[in-house]
């Protein structure tokens, strides 16, 4: 699950709010809400982000494994899918 707690404590540390990301940079709000409720975002908004607050991904978004599916093993997926051609 990939979350942007880190995004929010850095809008926060460097007082830009999500209204001036809407208004000043031209953020759509439909993106704003896709991240304050952790829903996927396309690599171009995430680079959006990036070039407005002049930073990296890691420092917006951090990754931890998906509890809810703990059985679940992506290489596992990605070989299945393979031996299917």
């Amino acid at each position: 699950m990939i979350t942007y707690d880190k995004l929010w404590a850095l809008l926060k540390e460097r007082r830009i709010s999500q209204y001036s990301l809407t208004t000043r940079y031209g953020l759509p709000r439909s993106q704003i809400y896709r991240l304050h409720h952790e829903c996927w975002i396309s690599t171009r908004t995430i680079n959006r982000l990036c070039a407005i607050l002049n930073c990296q991904p890691s420092d917006i978004m951090e990754y931890y494994p998906d509890s809810s599916n703990p059985g679940r093993n992506p290489s596992r997926l990605y070989l299945s899918s393979k031996e299917i051609l």
